[in-house]
This record gives C-alpha cells, sequence and structure tokens, in this order.
C-alpha cells in the first residue's frame, strides 16, 4: 500500500511537471495538487490508524486510476500516453491481488511470489517508461525551443522585412527627389551652358568683326585715295585740253586709268572681306566644302591681329608661316575651322602678351603657323613662346568651363569647343608645352 501511495506522489510530481499544468492546464493542475495531498494523507493514515490499512490501498488504487483517466483525457499530449502505459499494468496488478486477497485467501498465498513477481516487472515496466518518457519529453522540449526559435526567427525576419520595405520604399522617393533634383540642375547647367557657349561664339565674332573693320580699312582708304587723285587729274586734264596739249592728256588719261584698277582691285578686296564677313556672321550649315586649309588658316591669323590691335593699340607681335603648298583642298566647315584657328591664335597672342609684360623689351612675342601633310592626315601647328601651360592645368585644358586666365577674361570654353569641333572632323587636337618656354596645338585632321 505504501508503494502504491509513494508511486502515485511521484506520478503526480512527473505529471505537473512534464504536462507544466500549472500553465497549460491550470484545472487539472488544482485535481493533482489535491491528489497529491489526498494520497500523503492515506500514506500517514494508513501508517498511524491500524484500522486504515485495508481501506487506504483501494483509495490508493482510486486515485491511481483517475490518475490514468487523466493521461488518457491528454493523449493528444505525446507524454501523456507513455505514462497512462507505465502506471496501468502495476495498478492493474495491485487490484487484482487486493480482489484475490478478499475473495480467496489460499490462493493468494499461492499465487503471492508470482504476483510480487509481476509487480516487480510492472514496477521495472513503469521505469522504463518513466525513462523513455523523460527522453521523450527532452525531445519535444528542444523541439519546442526550435519551433520558438525558428518563430521568434520567423518574427525578426518578419519584422526586418516590413522595416526593410519601408527603408527602401523611402529611399526610392529620397532618390526619386534627387533624380528630379538632378535633372532639373542638369537641364538649369545645359541651359546656362548653351548661353556660355552663345557668348563665346558672339565674343569670337567680336574678334572677327574688328580684324574685319581693320582689314576692310585698308582697301577704303586706298579707294578713298586714288578717287580722290583722278578727281585732281580729270581736273589737270580738262585743263591741258583746253590748252591742246593732246599727249599730257593722254598720259593723265593713262594715270586715271592705271588709279582705276587699283579702285576696282581695292573694292574686290573689300567685296571679299565684307561677304567672308556675312558667312563668318551665319550660323554653321555643317555642310563640309572642299577648303584650302593654307588659306583659311593665314585669313584667321590676319584677322586675330588686327582684332586684338583693334582693342589694344600697344599689342604688337611677329607672326611667322610656313605652309605646305602641296596640301591639297580637304573636306571641312570652314566656319567651324575657322573658329578653332582664331581661338588658337587668340590663346597665342594673348600669351606672348602677358609674357611681354613681364619681360619688358627683351623679350620678343612671337606666334608660328605651320601647316604640313603627311600620309593621310594634314597637321597644322600654333607655336607661341609664351609663358607655357602648368602641367598641374594641363590635363584640364580640353575641360568645359576651365580656363587658366583671370576672373570676367575667360570662359573656359574657348578651346573645349575647339575639341568638339575637330573630333567631329574626325581630327584631333594636341598640346606641346614647357612652362616658361611657350605652347605648341597641334591640329590633326584627315587629308580626304
Amino acid at each position: 500500500m505504501i508503494l502504491e501511495l509513494i508511486i502515485a506522489i511521484v506520478v503526480v510530481r512527473y505529471l505537473r511537471q512534464s504536462l507544466q499544468t500549472a500553465i497549460q492546464l491550470p484545472k487539472w493542475d488544482r485535481i493533482l495538487i489535491g491528489i497529491r495531498s489526498a494520497t500523503v494523507g492515506l500514506l500517514v493514515v494508513g501508517v498511524a490508524v491500524p484500522f486504515m490499512k485495508g481501506v487506504a490501498p483501494w483509495l490508493s488504487h482510486g486515485l491511481l486510476l483517475y490518475l490514468v483517466y487523466i493521461l488518457y483525457s491528454e493523449k493528444d499530449f505525446s507524454p501523456a500516453r507513455p505514462i497512462m502505459l507505465a502506471i496501468a499494468p502495476f495498478i492493474i496488478l495491485s487490484i487484482f491481488s487486493e480482489i484475490t486477497k478478499l475473495t480467496n485467501e489460499d490462493q493468494f498465498k499461492a499465487w503471492k511470489s508470482f504476483l510480487n513477481l509481476l509487480n516487480g516487472a510492472s514496477f521495472v515496466w513503469m521505469i522504463a517508461m518513466y525513462v523513455i518518457t523523460t527522453r521523450q519529453k527532452k525531445a519535444l522540449d528542444i523541439e519546442k525551443i526550435k519551433t520558438k526559435e525558428e518563430e521568434e526567427k520567423r518574427k525578426v525576419m518578419t519584422s526586418l522585412k516590413a522595416e526593410l520595405e519601408v527603408q527602401v520604399a523611402q529611399r526610392t522617393a529620397e532618390l526619386t527627389r534627387q533624380k528630379e533634383e538632378l535633372q532639373q540642375t542638369l537641364e538649369e547647367l545645359k541651359s546656362t551652358q548653351a548661353q556660355l557657349i552663345q557668348s563665346e561664339k558672339m565674343a569670337s565674332l567680336g574678334e572677327l568683326t574688328a580684324g574685319i573693320a581693320h582689314e576692310i580699312q585698308n582697301p577704303l582708304n586706298f579707294v578713298n585715295n586714288f578717287s580722290e587723285v583722278n578727281t585732281e587729274l580729270i581736273a589737270e586734264m580738262k585743263a591741258e585740253i583746253d590748252k591742246g596739249n593732246i599727249d599730257e592728256v593722254k598720259a593723265i588719261a593713262n594715270d586715271i586709268a592705271d588709279n582705276e584698277q587699283k579702285i576696282n582691285h581695292h573694292g574686290k578686296r573689300a567685296d571679299a572681306i565684307v561677304k567672308g564677313m556675312l558667312q563668318h556672321s551665319r550660323a554653321s550649315t555643317s555642310v563640309k566644302e572642299p577648303t584650302s586649309i593654307n588659306a583659311l588658316a593665314d585669313e584667321y591669323l590676319r584677322l586675330a591681329y588686327h582684332g586684338l590691335r583693334a582693342k589694344d593699340k600697344s599689342f604688337n607681335a611677329t607672326m611667322k608661316t610656313n605652309y605646305d603648298e602641296s596640301i591639297p583642298n580637304i573636306n571641312i566647315i570652314p566656319q567651324d575651322i575657322g573658329r578653332v584657328f582664331l581661338n588658337l591664335y587668340t590663346n597665342a597672342f594673348y600669351a606672348v602678351t602677358e609674357k611681354k609684360k613681364q619681360m619688358g623689351d627683351g623679350y620678343e612675342p612671337t606666334v608660328s603657323v605651320i601647316t604640313k601633310k603627311t600620309r593621310q592626315k594634314v597637321l597644322i601647328s600654333v607655336k607661341d613662346n609664351g609663358n607655357g601651360i602648368a602641367q598641374k592645368s594641363l590635363d584640364k585644358i580640353f575641360q568645359p568651363f576651365f580656363t587658366t586666365k583671370p576672373t570676367g577674361q575667360g570662359t573656359g570654353l574657348g578651346l573645349s569647343l575647339s575639341y568638339d569641333i575637330v573630333k567631329a572632323h574626325g581630327g584631333e587636337i594636341k598640346v606641346d608645352t614647357k612652362e616658361g618656354e611657350g605652347s605648341e596645338f597641334i591640329i590633326q585632321l584627315p587629308a580626304v
């Protein structure tokens, strides 16, 4: 009887721990606590009160059967069934022994050894099932921990995913806003660049106009001078006619004819200059045409020189030219290549002028222009003996808006535009420079 009660107390304790009844099954937990208290009471009474010794075993068996019922009710919980299977044989044998003892005590005595053996076996069985259940519980606990960890990971991942989606949405919105701002800034830069390019073109046109004005003034002076001389000669001729000096009249007439030829010559020269000015002032048609590169280079050299002279009467420089006469006409856009020449000449004259200010009378400003034909290319060299270009600036000179001139004296677009024009013609533009000695810009254009 005492063994059954102790087993009942142990089973109750194990049930409460394994099933976690205090948390998951509070109703059954209260019942199990009641069973444990009753079992302890029976144990005390069975030992202390002699007449209870006969009743206590049946009460203990009833409690154990009730435990089996509880376990059966929780059969969906995996540790419950092994516990029920563990204590069921022991309870059945105990009840069978008590019934046999009441009905036939002689038979009970005859079977007592066998029943004790079965009780021992059932007790071993109960211990084995307890070990199995304990392992099963540990495995279940591990599985629960894994499940809980996985659930927590899923929650964390879900939370991170939601947070990441929010961040992505925010970042996407920020990038969209930045893209719109950059697009707007780009449009503003394009507009500003277009205005600066137009300003550069207008500045070039101004230099051209100044040079052309100087060029056209010379033939006009000749025309005016010879016209005045002819007027005087005509008056002399009339006087000689009245005198009857036919030979003198003929001589004066010959002088007038010579002067008329000179007037015609310089008039045509002025007309060509005006036509050239109109050609330079109109927008480029982007149509290539056969052009003499030597004539174009020389024309813009004179225009650049006289343009600077018109702005600054103190400006002066030596111009040296060496043109390869074997160069045939090449297909270019004259206005565009002319703008390249004008930019290079203006920069060269600016460089030698600045060095002249530093060196004084002991320095002779010189700008050289050389053309040469190779196998498939035409080379045009523009060289000056100015201060040269600093090494730190050499990699930037063809970049838009970069200039070494003081603020207000350059837009930084001249060489950039020249680079783009030469590239558009399938050519190249390079620079060779030494600080303190000068610079040489070399243009390579296709010869065909």
